[in-house]
Formats: C-alpha cells, sequence, structure tokens
C-alpha cells in the first residue's frame, strides 16, 4: 500500500469465518461496525457479505477515498473495540486483508 499514487483511493477484502453457533453474533458486531464506518468522511464503500456456500464465512468490501482516509478509518477507537470482540468469535486470529487494485491502474 505503500506504493500508492497521492489521490489513489484503497481498495481491499477482509474476511473472517465465525466459530461454530457465533455467525449471528458476527454478524450483529459487523453491522455496528458498518453503521459508523459509513460514516467516516473518506469512506466510499463498506459493503459486508457472508458467503452462499458457507454462511459461517463473511466477507467486507471495502474503498476509501485514499491512503489518508484508510488511515483515519484505521485510526478509529471502534476499530480496535470492533477486532478485539471479533477475534473471540472467529476462526482465524484476525480478518484476513486482501488489498486491491483496479486493472489498468498504474
Amino acid at each position: 500500500m505503500s506504493d500508492l499514487l497521492p489521490g489513489t483511493p484503497v481498495s481491499l477484502i477482509a474476511e473472517f469465518t465465525a466459530l461454530p453457533n457465533r455467525e449471528d453474533a458476527v454478524a450483529e458486531l459487523l453491522a455496528g461496525l458498518a453503521v459508523k464506518v459509513r460514516a467516516e468522511a473518506g469512506n466510499v464503500v463498506f459493503d459486508c457479505y457472508r458467503r452462499l456456500e458457507n454462511p459461517a464465512k463473511f466477507v467486507v468490501y471495502e474503498i476509501y477515498r485514499d491512503k489518508a482516509a484508510f488511515e483515519v478509518h484505521i485510526a478509529a477507537s471502534y476499530g480496535a473495540e470492533f477486532n478485539a470482540k471479533l477475534g473471540e468469535l472467529i476462526v482465524e486470529p484476525n480478518s484476513i486483508l486482501t488489498f486491491l487494485t483496479p486493472l489498468g491502474a498504474s
């Protein structure tokens, strides 16, 4: 992500798997976070999904206006609170992040 040109949007996918019988708790926690993130000035997209083939698997698609907006996002106190609670509900030690670049981007 350090090679982004100034003003380039930051796009990523976050993925995680709920522990057995914790799927609804993860969905509720994620819904609460979505309200806060969507209110961030630099957030463009924060869409949350469950995989059809396995509803315990969650995918979040995120876009931020630029690197500065993403840095504001990751510094938000509610993000740290979310991650601490999420860590108790998922299989992985934390969300698996995949940063994306659009086709044709240099």
